[in-house]
């Protein structure tokens, strides 16, 4: 018999659409191995294909992705991110959120490329922050690792008992592990009483440690609100957030002992400077107690009854001295010590012969002293004195002052 043939079902392109996106959203987050081709980078996202020996898909890196990615054609790498199908262009492909490099020489250089770019911004220089002498609560961040936990919640039981813990535990190495630290990190510093936060985690290779020299990572504990403490791997791991860390220690155990003091040395210093201050104070005590015996009452007031005389004595002086019969007295003084007259007869006889002087001054330009040396003063039937002949007229009466009086004349001719 023929087998029966399957039925067919008739979709529009918008409801298949529908449906090839609904089948890959339960593939979730995946990471991919590969290598990069022909990368193409755009304003709002970079763009390669990712090939193995038989496959291929495009890899869309968004701007907001670049940071945690290195794409470089020929290199493989580790894409982590989600299948996105593109209705319009009927095309799946993957929407990274990170390509990390595989391979010592590309980890190196990923880490190199994040370096520079932390020191251009003089995030590896900066001042560091000072760890407080005995935080409120400790954060923690570590993986999922009991043997790393157990070494810090051991360490702080030991020097400080009851000292509160916070720990967070999330991804520290593989894909995805740089997002899930900061996301703890935050989540800490959001946390006010959190006073100093440990990043802790076990030795590994560079690869297992690259998500610990992410560039946004250190970007976030650069930019920390209290100071945060790197013990990641052993002493020769040295990741990229150990240079920006306020502290570095080699062991998760060392950076607790770090944060943590001993309460028995919290203690003595205590007792030592209450101790100081008590003996500051009985020594000031004494002393005072001493003043007080050399001032008896007696003798305080035999020196303020001295001082009380004194003071009556200058202001029974000054009184005496303010008396208006004395201002009187001393207001003759002065007037029998001034010769008010001499002054006085000396200006008037100075004034006396000024006025003689200009008096024969005046005599001397006055017009009766012009006309006794023979000049005359002509004037018109009007009154008015002639200074021109041309105002003359043949017939013309004329008045003329000479010295001696007046007189009246005709012209004959101007």
């Amino acid at each position: 018999m023929l087998p029966l043939a399957e039925p067919v079902r008739q979709v529009t392109l918008t409801r298949l659409s529908g449906e090839v996106a609904r089948l890959l959203a339960p593939i979730g987050r995946i990471a991919v191995p590969g290598e990069v081709h022909q990368p193409k980078a755009y304003r709002s996202a970079t763009y390669f294909t990712l090939k193995d020996r038989v496959a291929s898909v495009t890899v869309r890196v968004p701007v907001s992705a670049l940071r945690r990615s290195r794409v470089v054609h020929g290199e493989r790498v580790l894409v982590t991110g989600r299948l996105d199908w593109q209705a319009e262009r009927g095309t799946v492909q993957m929407l990274a959120e990170e390509v990390m490099p595989i391979g010592e020489g590309a980890v190196a250089a990923m880490v190199e490329a994040a370096r520079r770019a932390l020191a251009t911004d003089g995030l590896l220089d900066r001042r560091r922050r000072q760890l407080p002498r005995l935080p409120r609560v400790v954060g923690v961040v570590c993986g999922a690792d009991a043997a790393v936990r157990h070494d810090i919640e051991a360490v702080v039981a030991e020097r400080f008992p009851g000292l509160p813990l916070r720990v967070l535990e999330c991804t520290v190495s593989g894909p995805g592990a740089a997002t899930g630290i900061e996301a703890a990190l935050a989540e800490l510093l959001a946390d006010p009483a959190v006073d100093v936060v440990i990043l802790a985690r076990g030795g590994g290779d560079a690869t297992q440690l690259l998500p610990w020299s992410d560039e946004q990572l250190c970007r976030a504990v650069a930019g920390a609100r209290v100071p945060v403490v790197a013990a990641i791997g052993h002493e020769g791991d040295r990741p990229l957030v150990d240079e920006v860390a306020d502290v570095r220690c080699g062991t998760p155990s060392m950076a607790a002992a770090q944060v943590v003091p001993r309460r028995a040395d919290l203690e003595a210093r205590l007792d030592i400077a209450l101790s100081t201050a008590d003996r500051h104070l009985c020594r000031r005590v004494e002393g005072a107690g001493a003043r007080l015996d050399r001032s008896s009452p007696e003798r305080a007031l035999g020196g303020a009854v001295e001082r009380a005389a004194r003071r009556l004595d200058r202001a029974g002086a000054g009184l005496a001295a303010a008396h208006p019969a004395a201002a009187v007295e001393r207001a003759r003084g002065r007037l029998g010590r001034c010769d008010w007259r001499g002054p006085t007869l000396a200006a008037a006889r100075g004034a006396e012969l000024r006025l003689a002087s200009l008096a024969g001054r005046v005599d001397d330009l006055g017009p009766g002293q012009v006309l006794r040396r023979g000049y005359a003063v002509v004037r018109d039937e009007t009154g008015g004195v002639v200074r021109d002949p041309a105002a003359l007229r043949a017939g013309q009466r004329i008045h003329v002052e000479v010295a001696a009086g007046r007189f009246t004349a005709v012209v004959e001719a101007p």
